[in-house]
């Protein structure tokens, strides 16, 4: 009988192309990845991996046992899946992942009312960017991705994935105190263009969604300076380096040379957990998207007051 772990170790080189990028999405060495395929060598009579350069390649016999584990490996998701559904209760262990200002503004308060509500259930957070958290979650390395689009940006979800809407979050405008426009109570983005803008580092959502949105206002935007945390950020905005967009949950202090202004017309985000479709069963899933969304509702007048 062929052994799922094996096949999972086979499938995941099938993926990452290496052993090496295998192990890092198994969280176990290159040598027991190795170990596992060399072992699935044996069960099935079959050679299935090639030296290639530095890299390896996959056999004709490997590349059609992968097709048939993928299917096998995903019929065991549903499986388990259905026998937690069956049990009726939140329990085991879920991984998460999540950015930033979502960790900060709906996940910590989550987890509490998690472990009182679900004492059986245990959650394991990472800070992922969802350029990275999307295809984990698709591939089954995380069991769950908390992520975001914009009302100008629409999440584009990989195949495999469902979605459950967990609330709306506005965007405002960062700008030095000495900034000609800080006095104001609202400002439109175009009127900012030609400044210096200040964004998440290249690899992010956050740093394409910027891109995306400023080009419709400015046909180069100067993106001078990039920071990942909201933190770094204002203080660039309050050395005069520049402005920068900032999301209302998680909000952290804005030190006192900083003005917030919200935008016309708004910059809206929302904020979807995404799984599995073949674990969407999971009283885990479930009962962990039900918290979220309630911690979120608590929430929702400070998200998405409208500027008067």
């Amino acid at each position: 009988m062929l052994d799922l772990e094996r096949l999972r170790a086979l499938t995941a080189v099938a993926t990452y192309g290496t052993v090496s990028g295998a192990a890092d999405a198994l969280h176990v060495t290159t040598s027991a990845v190795s170990q596992q395929v060399a072992k699935l060598e044996r069960e099935t009579g079959q050679k299935l991996l090639e030296r290639n350069g530095r890299g390896v390649r996959l056999t004709d016999a490997a590349e059609l046992l992968v097709r048939h584990a993928e299917r096998i490996l995903a019929l065991v998701e549903v499986a388990q899946s259905d026998l937690e559904a069956h049990r009726g209760t939140a329990v085991g262990e879920l991984s998460v992942a999540a950015f930033p200002t979502a960790i900060r503004g709906l996940v910590a308060t989550a987890l509490v009312r998690l472990r009182h509500e679900h004492p059986r259930l245990r959650v394991k957070v990472c800070e992922v960017d969802p350029i990275e958290s999307l295809p984990q979650a698709a591939r089954g390395e995380l069991d769950m991705a908390i992520v975001q689009d914009w009302n100008n940006e629409p999440l584009a979800l990989p195949d495999g994935l469902a979605k459950g809407h967990l609330c709306e979050d506005v965007a405002d405008v960062a700008l030095p105190a000495d900034h000609p426009l800080a006095d104001r109570d609202s400002v439109e983005l175009k009127e900012l263009a030609g400044d210096s803008w200040i964004s998440s580092t290249a690899d992010s959502v956050c740093y394409d969604w910027l891109t995306h949105t400023l080009r419709s206002v400015d046909s180069e935007p100067r993106i001078d300076h990039m920071a990942y945390e909201y933190e770094s950020q204002l203080a660039l905005v309050g050395a005069g380096c520049g402005a920068a967009i900032l999301p209302r949950l998680g909000r952290c202090v804005v030190p006192d040379n900083v003005r917030v202004l919200p935008l016309r017309p708004l910059l809206e985000r929302r904020l979807f957990a995404v799984w599995r479709t073949e674990a969407a069963r999971r009283p885990a899933i479930r009962a962990t998207v039900d918290v979220l969304r309630a911690v979120a509702a608590a929430q929702v007048p400070d998200l998405t007051q409208r500027p008067t």
